[in-house]
C-alpha cells in the first residue's frame, strides 16, 4: 500500500490540479482545514502583486462523499483567478492572434534548461510549468496527508529560521504548543524579535531590487518509530525527504537534524545517546539526528531543515541572451515576490507530510482508516510505545 500525489497545471492556466492516490476509506476531511492550508501558502512578508489576485480554495472534485473518502483517487483543483488576464496568452487551444514568444532565459531559472530539453523555443512553455505555483495543488494534497497523519497522532508545523543573513535563535525543545501564533508573524517566526528583524531586511532589498532566500524548519511530531527502512537505499525515509523538499522550487539544500553541524564534531558530540528508564521507556535526551537513524524514525520529533536561493526573477534583470538571436540581452521581467521563504516552509509542511502519510501506508495498510489505526495500535504494543 502506497500514496501518491500528482499535480497538473501552469501558473497562469486556468487552475492546478492534484490527484491523490492511496488513501484508505473512512478518513474525514476537513474543507476549511484544506483551504486554510493554501491561505498559509500565501501568507509572508515580502509577497507579490499575485497574491493580491489569488484567493486559493480547493474544490474536490472526486473520491470524497459528504467528506469522508472513499478509497479512491482524490482529485481537488484549484483555480487560477489570474487567468482571466491571460486567456489570450494561456489558452489550452491555438487563438486567431498568438501573442509573441518569449526568448529571454532567467539566470538561475528552468528557462534556458528546458526550452533545450524539450526543442522549444518559448520560454512561456517552460516557465508556465516550473512556476512555484505550482505548489498550491501540493498544498491542497498535503492536507489530506495531514488529515491521515492526524488519525495516527502525528502533527506536522513549520517556522522560518533565517531570511538572508538574518537568523533566529535556535530552539531545540520546540514542542507542538510552541507553533501556535507561528502564523501570525509576518515571516512565520517563532522568535519577534529575529522576525521583526527579517522584515527590515526584505524591505532593505527590495528597495535594492533584490530577492532574498533563507531557510525553513519542519518538525513532525507523534511518529513511531521504524518509519522507513535501511534494507535498501530506496526506502531510506530521510533520503525520501530529501528528494521532497528539493524538488520544491529554488530549494538547493536540505538537512535531517544537524546534518550540516555534526560534520564538524567529533563523534562523541555527534550522536544521540540511549536510556532507558520505567517511566519513559527507551529514550534519547538530544535529538542530534533529528528523529531519523539509519533510514528509520527513531521515535523522537523528526526534523528537517531546507535552504532556499533568492527567487530569481528579478526587478532588476540580470543579464542574459537572447535564444533567438543569440544577442546579449536582459533577462526576463515578470511580476515576482521578493521573498517567499514563509510561504516555502508550509510547502515543506505539505510536503513532509506527504512522506510520512506515505511512510504510514507502506507499514501499516488498511482499506478503511479504522484497520490503519488498529496496525498502527497493534505495532505500538508490539514496540511498547504507548497508543493514540
Amino acid at each position: 500500500m502506497m500514496l501518491t500525489l500528482t499535480t497538473a497545471g501552469e501558473s497562469h492556466g486556468p487552475g492546478l490540479t492534484c490527484i491523490v492516490e492511496g488513501m484508505p476509506a473512512g478518513l474525514m476531511l476537513d474543507r476549511e482545514a484544506i483551504d486554510r492550508d493554501l491561505a498559509r501558502r500565501q501568507l509572508g512578508h515580502g509577497r507579490g502583486g499575485r497574491m493580491k489576485i489569488e484567493r486559493d480554495r480547493a474544490e474536490v472534485t472526486a473520491g470524497v462523499r459528504h467528506g469522508r473518502t472513499l478509497g479512491g483517487p482524490i482529485a481537488l483543483t484549484v483555480a487560477n483567478r489570474d487567468f482571466a488576464n491571460w486567456q489570450e496568452r494561456m489558452s489550452p487551444w491555438p487563438v486567431e492572434d498568438p501573442p509573441a514568444e518569449v526568448h529571454l532565459p532567467r539566470p538561475g531559472h528552468a528557462d534556458l534548461a528546458g526550452t533545450q530539453k524539450y526543442g522549444l523555443t518559448d520560454v512561456r512553455d517552460i516557465l508556465e510549468r516550473a512556476s512555484a505555483r505550482e505548489t498550491a495543488a501540493r498544498v491542497a494534497g498535503g492536507a489530506v496527508a495531514k488529515a491521515f497523519l492526524t488519525a495516527m497522532g502525528v502533527q506536522v508545523l513549520s517556522h522560518v529560521i533565517q531570511i538572508a543573513g538574518v537568523a533566529a535563535p535556535r530552539r531545540d525543545d520546540l514542542r507542538p504548543d510552541d507553533f501556535g501564533g507561528v502564523d501570525e508573524s509576518p515571516v512565520r517566526c517563532l522568535d519577534a524579535e529575529a522576525g521583526r528583524a527579517m522584515v527590515e531586511e526584505i524591505n532593505r532589498l527590495r528597495k535594492a531590487n533584490e530577492s532574498l532566500g533563507g531557510v525553513f524548519e519542519v518538525r513532525a511530531f507523534g511518529l513511531v518509530p521504524g518509519l522507513g527502512s535501511h534494507v535498501s537505499w530506496q526506502e531510506r525515509l530521510d533520503g525520501v525527504l530529501g528528494q521532497a523538499i528539493l524538488s520544491i522550487q529554488a530549494v538547493k539544500a536540505v538537512a535531517i537534524g544537524d546534518g550540516l553541524e555534526v560534520a564538524g564534531l567529533p563523534g562523541s558530540r555527534a550522536h544521540d545517546e540511549i536510556f532507558y528508564d520505567e517511566r519513559r521507556g527507551l529514550h534519547r535526551e538530544t535529538n542530534r539526528a533529528g528523529g531519523v537513524e539509519g533510514g528509520m524514525t527513531t521515535g523522537e520529533p523528526l526534523v528537517v531543515r531546507g535552504a532556499m536561493k533568492p527567487l530569481p526573477t528579478l526587478t532588476k534583470p540580470l543579464r542574459s541572451v537572447d535564444i533567438s538571436t543569440h544577442a546579449p540581452a536582459q533577462a526576463l521581467r515578470e511580476r515576482t515576490d521578493s521573498c517567499t521563504v514563509p510561504a516555502a516552509g508550509v510547502v515543506a509542511e505539505a510536503m513532509v507530510a506527504f512522506v510520512l502519510a506515505d511512510a504510514y501506508r507502506r507499514k501499516f495498510g488498511g482499506d478503511h482508516i479504522d484497520d490503519a489505526r488498529a496496525a498502527v495500535r497493534a505495532y505500538r504494543d508490539r514496540i511498547g510505545w504507548g497508543d493514540i
